[in-house]
């Protein structure tokens, strides 16, 4: 049996016009047209939060698609979770630092944020994180 696009978006929260993008890229694929409406077999709907748990980890939609392999099956490359998970682990540390910096900053007692040394260092490593990822190919 298959789904209409507006079951699909029902289900998903996705909009449509996102399902004929993801379509485009052959991400998902159509099962048929029932009159102008695009139906999908309903393995689309496990196909579309495996798109969106990837793309809320990080991966580009081309990632998602090599994952996705031909007709949907799912060939996970066990090394590229690794080193997304391992981005993830950097991105987090990152987070953490500087959402205790902030709130360190926000109860400082020095006249100007400024004069703080906290902030200056916020400021220093922000800036040293700015031009590696400027030189970064």
């Amino acid at each position: 049996m298959w789904i209409d696009i507006a079951e699909v978006v029902r289900r998903t929260g996705l909009a449509a016009s996102t399902l004929r993008y993801y379509e485009a890229q052959g991400l998902i694929a159509a099962a048929g047209r029932h009159g102008l409406r695009r139906q999908y077999q309903p393995q689309v709907l496990q196909q579309l939060a495996l798109i969106t748990l990837g793309r809320t980890a990080g991966f580009s939609l081309a990632e998602m698609r090599q994952m996705l392999g031909d007709g949907g099956s799912l060939e996970v490359d066990r090394k590229a979770l690794q080193r997304k998970a391992d981005e993830l682990d950097r991105s987090i540390r990152r987070m953490t630092a500087l959402r205790d910096g902030l709130r360190h900053v926000a109860q400082c007692p020095a006249p100007q944020h400024l004069e703080c040394p906290k902030f200056q260092q916020i400021l220093r490593v922000h800036m040293a994180s700015q031009r590696n990822q400027a030189e970064r190919p």
